[in-house]
């Protein structure tokens, strides 16, 4: 044999076992792993052909807006907090738990917990929060209306909005919210006043029966019209006097 034979024999070779040990290693790979403990930024699990169905992930690196495998910018991009992203068959979003907490420069505490299920194509409508801000505490059930177009339709408005300077972002940003009459229609928690309460509302997002006891004990039952306005009122007091 050749010196030039022996030398294309010995490339042969190698390039033979490069091979193998890169299927065996990557057959190794796609097999179940333990871990005592793993450090990551973020965790994405999909479907076989690659769809999205969940995002663990810390607050810089949480997803945007994600619509039938599609990511946009979203509204509170970068302070979404560290959480749980959860995707629907079509790879969109339709639910997550996020928490985030923090004590600011100013000495003011900012915390928050959230637990939401969205409407198809939409945003949630079913809720479990809690919030802080200088020192005012709410923790909740919540209940919304969303509206019916797909929130498809409404993603070019958002990046139109969110593309615009500060103030004039907020202040705009403020206004397309009304306009979607997404409409709270159900609260059952503590309010920032520290009452019990269970609050319903109508389709125009307007409390009509409101059920409260007050951190200081008193009970009430309110009757509101379609302004707002208290109609009647029921305590342990009027009751007892019409018995």
């Amino acid at each position: 044999m050749s010196g030039s034979e022996r030398y294309l024999a010995c490339y042969s070779g190698l390039l033979t076992l490069a091979f193998a040990v890169v299927v065996l290693t990557g057959a190794a790979a796609s097999r179940d792993a333990k871990f005592n403990e793993i450090d990551v930024q973020r965790i994405n699990v999909r479907e076989k052909d690659g769809t999205l169905r969940m995002v663990v992930s810390n607050n810089e690196r949480a997803p945007g807006l994600i619509v039938k495998g599609k990511e946009h910018p979203h509204p509170q991009q970068g302070n979404r907090g560290a959480g749980m992203w959860f995707f629907n068959d079509e790879g969109t979003e339709n639910g997550g738990l996020t928490f985030s907490g923090r004590k600011g420069p100013d000495g003011k505490t900012i915390s928050d917990g959230h637990l939401s299920f969205d409407q198809y194509e939409q945003d949630q409508v079913v809720a479990l929060s809690q919030s802080e801000y200088d020192g005012r505490r709410m923790a909740g059930l919540r209940v919304l209306d969303q509206p019916e177009r797909s929130i498809v339709e409404m993603i070019p408005e958002v990046e139109r909005l969110l593309a615009l300077p500060e103030p004039e972002r907020s202040r705009q940003m403020q206004a397309y919210r009304k306009e979607l009459k997404a409409w709270p229609r159900l609260f059952l928690g503590k309010d920032d006043k520290r009452a019990s309460l269970l609050d319903m509302k109508d389709a125009q997002g307007k409390t009509r029966l409101r059920l409260q006891v007050a951190a200081t004990g008193e009970a009430t039952i309110e009757f509101l019209d379609a302004e707002g306005k208290v109609q009647r009122t029921l305590t342990p007091e009027s009751i007892g006097a019409k018995q």
